[in-house]
C-alpha cells in the first residue's frame, strides 16, 4: 500500500526535474541566440565608419575610371596627331624622288647658258628661250618646295654644302664658300642634294 502511494510522488518529482531541464536548456539558447545577436549588430559609429569605407571604395573606383577613359582619350590623340604627321610628311616629300630627277634637267639648261657663245648674235634668240624655260622650270619646283642652295660667299655649311676643293686667301675670312661648282637643293627645308663649293683657308 506505501509502494502505491510513492509512485506517483516519484512520477511527480521526475517530471518537475524533466521540465526545470527543459527550461534551464531553453534559457541557456536565449543567451546563446542574444549574445550572437549582440555580436552581429554593430555600433552607429561602427555603421558609419563601414558607410565612410564603402564611399571611399566607390570614389577610387570612379577615380580610376575616370583615369582609364583620360587615358585612352590621351592614346587616340596622340595616335591622331602622329597619322596627321605622317600624312602631312608624305604629302610634303612625295616629290622627293621626283624632284631629283628633274634637277640634272635644271644643271643642264644652266650650263647650256653658262657655256654658250653669248656674243654670236645668231645664238641670242636660242639663250633667251632657254633662259625664260629655265625660269619657268625653276618657279614650277618653288611651287612644289623645291629651293635653290646657292651658297656663294657664304660661310660654309657642312648640313648643306659639300666641299670638294680647299682654296688658301686672304681676301675672306677663313671657311668661306668662293666657288659653287653645282648648285643644291632643298626640298621643303630637307636637302635634296648638297652644293658641291670649293672653300676658302688662311693663306701661310
Amino acid at each position: 500500500m506505501s509502494e502505491q502511494t510513492n509512485a506517483p510522488e516519484h512520477e511527480q518529482e521526475a517530471a518537475a526535474q524533466v521540465e526545470q531541464a527543459a527550461q534551464t536548456q531553453e534559457s541557456v539558447q536565449e543567451e546563446a541566440q542574444a549574445q550572437t545577436q549582440a555580436q552581429t549588430e554593430l555600433s552607429p559609429e561602427e555603421e558609419i565608419a563601414g558607410l565612410y569605407a564603402e564611399l571611399e571604395a566607390a570614389k577610387q573606383t570612379i577615380r580610376d575610371q575616370q583615369d582609364g577613359v583620360i587615358r585612352a582619350a590621351a592614346d587616340v590623340e596622340n595616335m591622331r596627331r602622329r597619322a596627321a604627321q605622317d600624312v602631312e610628311k608624305a604629302h610634303k616629300f612625295a616629290l622627293e624622288k621626283f624632284a631629283n630627277e628633274l634637277l640634272p634637267v635644271l644643271d643642264n639648261l644652266e650650263r647650256a647658258i653658262e657655256f654658250s657663245d653669248k656674243e654670236n648674235e645668231t645664238l641670242k634668240p636660242v639663250l633667251e628661250g632657254i633662259d625664260m624655260t629655265l625660269k619657268s622650270f625653276a618657279d614650277a619646283l618653288a611651287k612644289f618646295g623645291v629651293e635653290t642652295v646657292n651658297p656663294q660667299g657664304e660661310t660654309f655649311n657642312p648640313d648643306l654644302h659639300q666641299a670638294m676643293s680647299i682654296q688658301p686667301s686672304n681676301d675672306v675670312s677663313p671657311n668661306t664658300v668662293l666657288a659653287v661648282m653645282q648648285k643644291g637643293y632643298t626640298l621643303n627645308g630637307r636637302l635634296l642634294r648638297p652644293a658641291m663649293v670649293m672653300v676658302s683657308k688662311e693663306a701661310e
